[in-house]
């Protein structure tokens, strides 16, 4: 929850090419204080098995900008695994593209950022939920 004085953060994932949440994505979260900050790494979770990154850490006071890191390769690579162990019909190569998705957006104090990541082995979007 936040306050007046720090932003929150919550995320999820949605797999569009079979139109299922994405469970067991590694996330992790960084914070900074100005665009000429370093980045500080507050840690990480996983999505749960509706998609959703329900833990992360909560942001420092003063947090200008997060960055959400999601470790999409290793889910390809379980997906990939899964149906070929039940014969599914296979999404042409569905190795992962983009391995990695980081977004990196700018936050105000007081507000909540919820970003969904839309993904599929090909391509991703996000936007700011609600």
């Amino acid at each position: 929850m936040s306050t007046d004085t720090t932003a929150s953060v919550s995320t999820h994932i949605l797999d569009t090419s079979v139109g299922r949440p994405a469970e067991g994505v590694a996330i992790t979260l960084a914070a900074r204080s100005g665009s000429d900050a370093e980045w500080i790494a507050l840690g990480g979770s996983a999505t749960d098995a509706d998609g959703r990154c329900k833990d992360l850490p909560a942001l420092p006071e003063g947090t200008t900008h997060v960055r959400l890191d999601f470790e999409v390769e290793q889910y390809f690579v379980n997906k990939k695994q899964a149906e070929a162990q039940q014969d599914a019909p296979r999404v042409r190569d569905s190795g992962a593209f983009f391995p990695e998705v980081a977004i990196t957006f700018a936050v105000t104090p007081g507000e909540h950022y919820h970003v969904p990541l839309l993904l599929n082995p090909f391509g991703y979007s996000v936007y700011r939920g609600s």
